[in-house]
């Protein structure tokens, strides 16, 4: 298994994958928009995305960083925004593997952190983030407005 930057020619695979996590939320399959949606973050480089490659070259799964700011500490900062692996690969550390990466980013960047948000009932998730460094922030109350509510 690899881990690296994905590029303009894993997109077939790639948008087959972020199609599977958006379903995993409760989403419409939508390949084509999936595929267009990547193909922006890819060209304009306004995210950073890592695939898992199987030795038969089958991506198996990805995750998906973009940058943040944080004022007080006067730094870039990254959220973790999407995290996935097929379920046929699931169970093989390929989650933690890209979660590793993505802090190796962080670092690399010279970033002061990385943060991500999942839902209350996400069990794998939930069981996942502590296990690899993540602490649960209980101090700050998160706030969300949104167009459509």
């Amino acid at each position: 298994m690899t881990i690296r930057q994905a590029n303009s020619q894993d997109l077939p695979q790639l948008s087959a994958l972020l199609d599977g996590y958006r379903i995993f939320y409760r989403m419409e399959s939508d390949l084509a928009g999936a595929k267009t949606f990547l193909e922006k973050r890819i060209t304009n480089k306004d995210s950073v995305i890592y695939v898992a490659e199987s030795v038969e070259s089958k991506l198996v799964g990805f995750v998906q960083l973009y940058p943040l700011f944080s004022t007080t500490r006067m730094k870039k900062y990254w959220l973790l925004n999407d995290l996935y692996v097929s379920p046929v690969a699931r169970g093989k550390q390929i989650s933690v593997r890209l979660i590793d990466q993505a802090k190796q980013h962080v670092i690399e960047s010279n970033a002061c952190g990385m943060y991500l948000e999942t839902e209350k009932s996400n069990d794998i998730g939930n069981n996942l983030y502590p296990r690899v460094g993540f602490k649960l922030n209980e101090v700050s109350n998160y706030y969300e407005w949104d167009i459509d509510m």
